[in-house]
């Protein structure tokens, strides 16, 4: 299972920070996304706003990419401050 991770208020919206996941055929970030909107369509609609970020493995990556079930996947909102 791919270990999933959710930064700022998208750990609030999957209702926790860690959560892990069978890809099953999922096998790029694009179809994991569609994966979890599936089964949690809020969560999906969060991930699915072209501000969040995906990071593979501590690379940033892109919809496109490659993953597999030994992954940690996370998940980052923008970030602001001052």
């Amino acid at each position: 299972m791919a270990r999933l991770l959710f930064f700022g208020k998208l750990g609030d919206i999957a209702g926790g920070r860690a959560r892990d996941f069978p890809l099953g055929a999922a096998n790029t970030v694009s179809a994991l996304k569609a994966a979890i909107a599936k089964g949690d369509p809020v969560l999906g609609d969060a991930l699915a706003a072209a501000s969040v970020r995906c990071i593979v493995n501590e690379e940033m990556t892109h919809g496109d990419a490659a993953i597999t079930d030994d992954d940690e996947i996370a998940f980052m909102p923008p970030v602001s401050g001052g």
